[in-house]
């Protein structure tokens, strides 16, 4: 018994190390300038409702790729984008498994932090579930606005602002 307490000891110590280190790396990355003259990468996904220091770094580890390349989409990439699945009369729309399953988890996460803590999102997913969705469902959905949002504000270098959020009308989506 008291081998596993002291290499649990040791292990929380080690854990407690990481994250440390994880936040002084993107604090010095978040004070880096970004391109041109907007600010980082780091600073602007930070700038997001529902992403902190352990989201943020989750995010860089599963897709810094996907954001660097054009042709493959990270909303398919993360498994927010849903699968219609369609022939004749009938027409299914259900979750994306071929995909990344860490990002799609670190999406989900994102979504539910969101939903919880920002009025905005908070409103969305309850307009979801009052359409029918699931709460799966409809924190994929989420996931997927704060993946455009994200994606968008990358593009024009600039972080998140609520003021800027229009309404948009609440899609029926897998």
């Amino acid at each position: 018994m008291c081998i596993l307490a002291a290499g649990l000891r040791v292990l929380a110590e080690q854990l407690q190390a990481c994250s440390q280190q994880v936040s002084v790396l993107l604090r010095a990355l978040a004070q880096e300038p970004g391109e041109g003259e907007g600010p980082s990468d780091v600073a602007i996904v930070l700038s997001l409702p529902g992403v902190g220091r352990k989201m943020t770094a989750w995010l860089f580890a599963e897709a810094a790729q996907p954001w660097l390349s054009e042709t493959l989409r990270c909303a398919t990439h993360g498994g927010v984008a849903p699968v219609t699945k369609q022939s004749g009369k009938r027409r299914l729309v259900v979750m994306r498994h071929g995909c990344n399953p860490r990002l799609r988890h670190a999406l989900y996460h994102m979504a539910r932090v969101a939903m919880q803590r920002d009025a905005h999102f908070s409103s969305v997913y309850a307009a979801l579930r009052a359409k029918g969705q699931r709460h799966g469902q409809a924190l994929r959905n989420i996931g997927d606005r704060l993946l455009r949002i994200l994606m968008a504000m990358l593009r024009h270098r600039t972080c998140y602002d609520a003021s800027r959020i229009r309404c948009e009308p609440v899609a029926q989506m897998g």
